[in-house]
């Protein structure tokens, strides 16, 4: 008799969904499905609001990665008013930027995926967990936190809080950097490059331990999309895309972003409310493509920093080449939180920082903007329509999330498929499904986080509707 699982919620992810698996009459895996089961619905209450209004209130759609939400519509707003932002703007934008993907990435990794890593998946799940690790690795947990509180601390300096900053505006930014805080950041990169370094060293010694997991984590083909520069190095701001196949081949170079309609469609299905988007000359289903710090290391040529590229080197010598195992996200993340460090430094000498020239002043000269940035989890597309008041009249949003739908769906199937053989749900077995899961570092609801161990209640149901089998974890 046909049966399916429903895992609900996912847990130790940012926001809430379930998963669904579906079993055949043999008791084996037919088909798996993430589903988002929340509706945030920004893109209609913005309309009618005036576009200078719209990075403050698009940085309330993430909670977690409100920096990116600003600067992608930062930068839809300066298309609209048709200027280049002074030069002390965009390098304390790429500042925040690079601020908020240390806070984010170390989020991940330490507070969300290291507990899978550090105790084992099989591991007790009351335990397993932020809570678990601080117990178990305490100098570990202290030093993740650390390493996300200064990338926190960077975007407290320049737009005056961590979360929600009203910072950046079309045309540039409100504040600049004041001295003081020029060398409190400076003061702290020697701590965070240590604890990088340190985490970098031992993830690799870790990993021969995971190459079961490396096999069957969403492990497939797929194209990937990411910013580069116009030398085709690691982007996070600006820029132009660039997709390249499984095996690093650069199938579209030097895509315009304010383009993506010719390139990117947006799929929805009945099951979830995050759309799914695919690139367009492949069509659906068969354009799925992945973003995010995966996809950044396999489209970019080079990174440009010294240590971040050696880190490169090896990470690309560990896959054999382009790396399409999604568990190699956790290793490309430590890797991109690296070059962040980096760069910062580098920033940080640069003398247009003190520059209090950092606002461009214009009207409204078109009726439409695109913003394209690289948010942690990937590629994030802002695109406005405004009336000649500035009003906005239609907005579009392509959640770096959504653009890995449907690398998610595979990827819960095919570790079902591996796992699930018959109506037993054992434990170890439904984390690895959510596991596959937080690789991406999904980010859902985009205002809430969850801590710990959250319920989860787990039910074979039979093609009658009849309870073959329930598990509770609280």
């Amino acid at each position: 008799m046909a049966q399916r699982i429903v895992i609900d919620p996912v847990t130790r992810i940012e926001g809430h969904a379930k998963i669904t698996i579906y079993l055949d009459d043999a008791g084996q895996v037919t088909d798996a499905r993430f589903h988002v089961t929340e509706f945030r619905g920004f893109e209609r209450f913005c309309e009618g609001r005036p576009l200078y209004e719209m990075p403050g209130i698009t940085a309330r759609v993430c909670g977690i990665c409100p920096v990116s939400h600003l600067l992608a519509s930062a930068k839809a707003g300066d298309q609209i008013l048709a200027v280049s932002v002074p030069p002390a703007a965009e390098k304390l934008r790429r500042l925040m930027n690079l601020g908020q993907i240390v806070q984010s990435h170390a989020l991940s990794f330490f507070h969300l995926s290291s507990p899978d890593f550090l105790l084992g998946f099989d591991s007790d799940p009351a335990a397993r967990n932020v809570f678990g690790l601080v117990a178990a690795e305490p100098e570990l947990a202290r030093a993740g936190i650390r390493l996300r509180q200064f990338g926190q601390e960077i975007i407290a300096h320049l737009g005056g809080q961590k979360i929600h900053p009203a910072w950046a505006v079309p045309g540039g930014v409100r504040s600049p950097l004041s001295k003081e805080s020029h060398a409190h950041i400076r003061d702290r990169i020697p701590e965070a490059r240590a604890t990088i370094l340190a985490t970098l060293s031992r993830f690799k010694r870790m990993l021969p331990s995971f190459e079961g997991e490396v096999h069957i984590f969403g492990n497939f083909p797929s194209l990937f999309m990411g910013l580069v520069g116009h030398d085709g190095a690691w982007e996070h701001y600006d820029g132009h895309l660039r997709v390249v196949d499984s095996a690093g081949n650069a199938i579209a170079d030097r895509l315009e972003a304010r383009r993506y309609r010719q390139f990117i469609g947006e799929a929805v299905e009945p099951h979830s409310y995050l759309k799914s988007p695919y690139y367009r000359p492949l069509g659906y289903p068969g354009g799925m493509y992945r973003v995010g710090p995966l996809a950044r290391l396999n489209v970019c040529s080079h990174i440009g920093t010294p240590l971040a590229d050696q880190e490169l080197r090896e990470f690309r010598d560990r896959a054999n080449g382009t790396a399409i195992s999604s568990f190699r996200y956790h290793h490309a993340r430590l890797v991109e939180i690296l070059a962040a460090v980096e760069k910062i430094e580098r920033l940080l000498d640069d003398p247009d920082l003190g520059s209090q020239r950092l606002r461009a002043d214009a009207g409204i000269n078109q009726l439409e903007g695109v913003g394209v940035s690289e948010a942690p989890r990937g590629t994030l597309f802002h695109h406005y329509h405004v009336d000649e008041f500035g009003l906005i009249r239609k907005v579009n949003l392509i959640i770096a999330t959504g653009q890995n739908n449907l690398a998610m769906n595979r990827t819960v199937a095919q570790i079902a498929r591996h796992y699930i053989h018959g109506p037993e749900i054992p434990e170890g077995m439904l984390n690895r499904v959510e596991a596959g899961i937080r690789a991406y570092d999904p980010c859902l609801s985009c205002s809430t986080h969850a801590a710990g161990a959250m319920p989860l209640q787990v039910r074979l149901v039979a093609a009658d509707g009849s309870v073959v089998d329930e598990v509770w974890r609280s």
